[in-house]
């Protein structure tokens, strides 16, 4: 397993932390071009509940890089946009506000979380000429390869959809990161491999993963239903097992950018055990102990 934290080192020479950013996007599955909501487990945070306010961008990462200076004297750092689609809007100011970003003496990597389906000539175009600069990393929600689960939570474009926009971002040299969300409604054990096992297959294969845990939020769609008809999720012991299962799947070359996520506290209505991270890193990491053993 290549975990992120140790590929950034030896390429860096020191760690590498990330700050959470905010380019002020939407989402089209939010302002109603493609729906209305967003996915039915997306907070109104857009899935960047930690990140830092769309305040000007120097505005942000200093307050983003004085979080982190309180436990660690960092100096190198990836810029994570994280809410919302970074590459839905007008690709003049996304342009203009990631150049700004990238340039920074701090700042080692760009990162953007986006959907598949918004990934246009000109949105490439753009990642393609910010990644001559620096490292360009395509953070892609994935999340599963089925499409009935797709359409359970609403997520706005078929598994061919994802195909075409991954081949686009690695035809045009970008790192691309797949997330993958395990526990979704009414998936088997055998269908959340599905996931891990079709990603395994992709060639090229993905430059990165981040696997997690689902999380019920309160006041998303998904935490209504969850309030209003609890359904089973899975348990540490499930979930730890599903990761350790995961990291033999995929190829060895895939960095493992996550192994578990952090639900906003306030907001997190289940699965309870979430909270503790490392009481989940540790069941995951004596889960693959117990399978390296003879």
């Amino acid at each position: 397993m290549r975990k992120l934290s140790q590929v950034l080192k030896e390429q860096y020479g020191e760690p590498v932390y990330k700050l959470s950013l905010s380019s002020g996007c939407t989402c089209p599955n939010r302002d109603g071009t493609l729906g209305w909501g967003g996915c039915t487990f997306c907070s109104e945070g857009g899935s960047g509940d930690f990140a830092a306010a769309a305040a000007p961008i120097e505005e942000q990462i200093a307050a983003a890089r004085a979080l982190i200076r309180r436990k660690t004297p960092a100096r190198k750092y990836i810029a994570y946009f994280q809410s919302f689609t970074n590459t839905y809007g007008d690709v003049d100011r996304l342009r203009a506000l990631y150049e700004e970003t990238i340039l920074r003496d701090e700042i080692v990597i760009l990162s953007l979380g986006t959907r598949p389906d918004c990934l246009g000539d000109e949105v490439v175009e753009m990642l393609t000429g910010l990644n001559r600069i620096k490292p360009v990393w395509v953070e892609l929600g994935l999340q599963t390869v089925h499409d009935r689960t797709a359409a359970l939570v609403h997520r706005g474009y078929p598994l061919s959809t994802f195909a075409s926009g991954y081949r686009r971002v690695k035809q045009a040299g970008l790192a691309a990161v797949v997330h993958v969300i395990f526990g979704l409604p009414g998936e088997s054990r055998e269908d959340m491999l599905d996931t891990v096992r079709y990603l395994s297959a992709l060639d090229p294969p993905p430059d990165g993963v981040k696997l997690q845990m689902l999380h019920i939020l309160r006041g998303t769609e998904l935490g209504r239903q969850y309030e209003a008809d609890p359904f089973p999720l899975l348990t540490l012991e499930e979930y730890a097992d599903l990761v350790a299962e995961s990291l033999r799947i995929l190829p060895e070359e895939t960095v493992i950018h996550r192994m578990t996520g952090d639900g906003p506290g306030a907001l997190l209505l289940a699965p309870d055990w979430t909270r503790n991270k490392k009481k989940v890193l540790n069941t995951i990491h004596r889960r693959l102990a117990e399978r390296s053993e003879p």
